[in-house]
């Protein structure tokens, strides 16, 4: 806690600070606080599946959006033994997920860009494995988690808006035979994502998913691929 108190002011303003906590998030451990939102366990799930597709990809460093206090990310880094490059664009998690990288030894080897997704990636970079957790829940719903930071869980009117900027980006920057691992609000909304990828032209398609529950899932997603899933 500390105090704002302007020259003169008999009666200084407390100021509550944010109180800091840490998890271990499978290889790491994660600093944030109340400001970002807070590492869920099931998202280790993410992280595990893109170093598993790792293995089998062309080279180069995995790209994150949506990144957050940098946890799945770098999980998913560590796991690989691969270079990492994180966009995120508050200011607050941006600042934890370089404090999370160094903290795990990957200070050099991860680049967080605190940026928007449609200004953050170079026309010609190419990523084989892009994972992204955008906030995926509807306006309407979010009033259930006041826990939660707004800007990190409000996903527009359906819940799509940070969906379909991330497709963009992953459709323009994914390597050939490259993979987006995308978070959605578990199998209908995966549903949904299928089918708004069935008409994008750059050929973006819904090939897995690993469902957690009603409310939680990770789909994998290629380019031009042609064992695409339907809704199940």
């Amino acid at each position: 806690m500390g105090y704002d108190a302007g020259v003169g002011e008999e009666n200084p303003v407390v100021v509550d600070e944010p109180s800091e906590s840490t998890c271990r998030f499978g290889p790491v451990t994660v600093r944030y606080d109340e400001r970002v939102l807070t590492p869920r366990s099931w998202t280790l799930t993410q992280s595990s599946w893109a170093a598993e597709l790792a293995a089998a990809a062309p080279p180069g460093p995995l790209l994150e959006l949506c990144a957050g206090a940098g946890h799945i990310g770098l999980a998913a880094a560590v796991l690989a033994d691969r270079d990492l490059v994180q966009v995120e664009a508050d200011g607050v998690a941006a600042g934890y997920a370089r404090v999370n990288a160094t903290a795990a030894g990957w200070g050099e080897r991860v680049e967080v860009r605190e940026q928007r997704l449609q200004v953050a990636v170079r026309p010609d970079e190419r990523f084989p494995v892009v994972l992204a957790d955008p906030p995926y829940l509807p306006t309407a719903e979010i009033a259930r988690w006041p826990e939660d930071p707004v800007t990190a869980i409000d996903g527009g009117a359906d819940g799509l808006a940070l969906v379909h900027a991330c497709l963009d980006v992953a459709g323009v920057h994914l390597a050939p035979g490259g993979w987006l691992l995308l978070q959605v609000a578990g199998p209908a909304q995966a549903d949904a994502v299928g089918a708004a990828c069935a008409g994008r032209a750059d050929g973006l398609r819904v090939v897995d998913r690993r469902v957690i529950d009603d409310a939680r899932a990770v789909v994998a997603i290629r380019a031009g691929a042609s064992g695409a899933i339907g809704p199940r």
